[in-house]
């Protein structure tokens, strides 16, 4: 009867649900995103559905299509604590300074006592560079709830960002004992190493947190910058090619496989690569530095120096760099002033 009907279906739903959110649990984002879309719309547009859409765009790196499903979420269901402190980060990462003040003011005002809240306060403080503000919110978070695995880690990344290192990694393996498969703890520790120039270390932390996330782009960059700096580029080229398919807009993937190439003495590869990111990024005079310096190898001189003069008209600041560069081509052509 109608009954039997009825638990069918709420069994059906059921099932539909605890599969896309099982994807969700082991980073198979995409997996989880199809999941989710074959919902009935009624299911689909739920605040609990949109806030697990939103999670899976973040945990792949894509923040556009996380911000459009968090503002969706919170459309549907504005008194949500659960999920805020990713969508926070998720504005902090667009830069989002007025939506995210008045995210923290809206948090602020529902629940005092949610972790989720001090996190989102922290973000704010974080973007707006109060620093001593912001750490003292995400250990507030810890305070309120010692096992909210995310606060750690917030309060890691801001110590990254002030150089304190001892504090970061102390911060890292708190949330790592609450949470041995939380991927961001281990990304950041993996950039201490790579700021501290121990790649092997860094290289190591990077691939614990590509096995708990393989699809981030933003993770395989980080591994490829780590065996570049180790003078690995065979491996860094493909590990950074695999960060460019999960993310065709990724532009530091593109300017460190650039490098790898030009390295390997792969300068017209690299040189496609750099035109390629041009596109992408037209006024970022690092591109234009790097694409005179491939440019020199493969004896286009001329190119090259039109490639540093623009790279001087963006970067003015860069000046002394690029002037030595500019320099320094005008030695090896043998060519005075003339060129210029």
């Amino acid at each position: 009867g109608d009954e039997g009907r009825g638990s069918a279906e709420l069994c059906g739903l059921l099932t539909q649900l605890a599969t896309a959110y099982l994807h969700l649990c082991l980073y198979r984002s995409q997996e989880a995103l199809d999941a989710f879309a074959r919902l009935d719309q009624r299911q689909y547009n739920t605040g609990w559905v949109q806030a697990q859409v939103a999670t899976a765009h973040f945990n792949m790196a894509h923040h556009k299509e996380a911000e459009a499903a968090f503002r969706k979420c919170r459309r549907l269901e504005p008194h949500r604590t659960e999920g805020m402190e990713v969508y926070s980060t998720v504005l902090w990462f667009l830069k989002r300074e007025h939506e995210l003040c008045f995210l923290a003011q809206e948090m602020a005002a529902l629940d005092r006592r949610a972790p989720q809240t001090w996190c989102v306060l922290g973000n704010c403080f974080s973007l707006q560079r109060e620093f001593e503000t912001a750490v003292r919110f995400f250990h507030r978070a810890v305070q309120v709830d010692p096992s909210f695995t995310y606060a750690y880690t917030l309060a890691g990344h801001e110590h990254v960002s002030n150089e304190d290192f001892d504090k970061a990694t102390v911060a890292f393996r708190d949330a790592l004992r609450y949470d041995h498969r939380h991927y961001n703890a281990w990304y950041g520790l993996g950039t201490i190493y790579l700021k501290q120039e121990k790649y092997q270390l860094a290289e190591y932390h990077f691939r614990r947190a590509l096995a708990i996330n393989p699809r981030n782009s933003v993770l395989h960059c980080y591994l490829g910058m780590a065996l570049l700096s180790a003078h690995n580029c065979d491996d860094a080229v493909a590990v950074l090619q695999r960060a460019i398919d999960l993310d065709r807009s990724n532009p530091l993937a593109r300017l460190r496989k650039a490098v790898a190439l030009s390295q390997l003495q792969r300068n017209e590869e690299a040189l496609v690569e750099l035109v390629a990111l041009q596109q992408l990024a037209p006024r970022e005079s690092t591109v234009l530095v790097q694409m005179g310096k491939v440019q020199k190898k493969l004896g286009r001189l001329h190119e090259a120096l039109a490639s540093f003069n623009h790279a001087l008209d963006l970067d003015p600041k860069s000046g002394n760099v690029i002037k030595a560069h500019i320099d320094k081509l005008q030695i090896e052509s043998g060519e005075d002033d003339s060129m210029l």
